[in-house]
């Protein structure tokens, strides 16, 4: 039987710590702003300028995704306290799962919801475009790149994102040489933005007879998925190849079966993006393009460049000096990011997907360093 007095406080410490949140995201201003949104588009004159209107509903929307989660937040929090009440006066053992769960479903949406509060940049709430390479070192270091794969596409269904894999290139003998993946959801670019950089592994290799300690790296590159509407990416033909060729790895039947799989070569900049997922050739092609203008954008807008022309392909060595994040097997188990100073011991916590204390660390530095 669990002690309901230790839940009971809990539930208390939550109710504070939402309390705190709905003042943070300012609800109570959200509230009368979507009742005004709401009259507005009622308005007989509201679609005379679509743009605008548009602009509008996009805003309508965002208030409600944000209001939902935080009232479904405490509707679970009133559920709780509510469990624990009847548990103590009945006293019943039989809601101890149900308060156990809820409890912890809590616990888990306002350290997500806390999350968001820190996201401020202009393509945070897009999805995400996570591409991952292995690094020298051969069939340890492709090992490696499709470890952190699994941990990717672990860390996004705990987190309630889809994953579709767009390119997957399998190594020589075990492993991924890349791969790329589409990540859907709501801030997945905001969180996962964090991951960009190259990831450190040592460990006692299991392809070494051996039995020697080795170090492998994989590089991890974010962007966010946009949808140029705006025009301010113009690819031009001459500037790009476009290669044909049979898919490889993980996919649906068709995988294998014919030269769908796209490749695009982008030579200004020396940008290679594939996409081998879709049924035919064509929905590839469009798939990589749409990887490529967003990469495109993304670079422009993070390194503050007047224009796409500016941007200079990055030739940085997947190794030594770039590193963002060491994962130790052996001699001991440690986790530890290079920049926040923050590490967890239970690497295989990690592994499964648990990036969420990593995120918040990242976050709030960039908030603090923010001018």
């Amino acid at each position: 039987m669990i002690i309901l007095d230790e839940y009971r406080l809990k539930l208390k410490d939550y109710r504070k710590d939402a309390e705190e949140l709905g003042s943070i995201i300012g609800a109570d201003a959200l509230r009368q702003r979507l009742s005004q949104i709401e009259q507005q588009a009622s308005s007989p004159d509201f679609w005379n300028d679509s743009a605008k209107s548009k602009q509008v509903l996009a805003e309508q929307k965002s208030i409600k995704d944000t209001l939902g989660e935080y009232d479904r937040l405490m509707s679970d929090i009133e559920d709780a306290e509510t469990l624990v009440e009847l548990a103590s006066e009945e006293g019943d053992d039989s809601l101890d799962g149900d308060i156990v769960a809820t409890v912890g479903r809590i616990s888990s949406e306002l350290q997500k919801q806390r999350l968001e509060t820190l996201l401020s940049g202009e393509y945070d709430k897009n999805n995400a475009i996570l591409s991952l390479h292995a690094g020298a070192g051969g069939t340890e270091a492709q090992d490696w790149a499709q470890m952190l794969y699994r941990m990717y596409c672990r860390y996004a269904e705990k987190n309630g994102f889809k994953v579709k894999t767009l390119d997957y290139l399998e190594g020589d003998e075990a492993g991924i040489k890349s791969a790329s993946v589409l990540i859907e959801g709501g801030n997945a670019y905001g969180f996962l933005k964090s991951e960009t950089g190259i990831h450190r592994l040592v460990r006692v290799s299991p392809f070494n007879a051996a039995g020697k300690r080795q170090t492998s790296f994989a590089s991890v590159e974010v962007m966010p998925d946009i949808e140029d509407d705006s025009g301010q990416v113009q690819i031009r033909d001459e500037d790009i190849t476009v290669e044909a060729h049979r898919a490889s790895g993980a996919g649906g039947q068709h995988i294998n079966k014919t030269d769908s799989a796209i490749r695009i070569i982008h030579h200004p900049t020396g940008i290679v993006v594939g996409c081998q997922n879709e049924r035919s050739q064509k929905q590839n092609k469009e798939m990589a393009m749409r990887m490529l203008r967003s990469k495109l954008i993304e670079i422009k807008e993070r390194e503050h460049l007047e224009k796409i022309e500016d941007i200079k392909g990055d030739q940085k060595e997947i190794g030594w000096g770039s590193q963002i994040r060491s994962y130790v097997f052996m001699p001991y188990t440690l986790v530890k990011d290079l920049r926040t100073g923050y590490e967890v011991g239970n690497v295989n916590a990690v592994m499964d997907g648990d990036l969420n204390g990593f995120i918040d660390a990242y976050l709030k530095q960039n908030r603090e360093n923010r001018p």
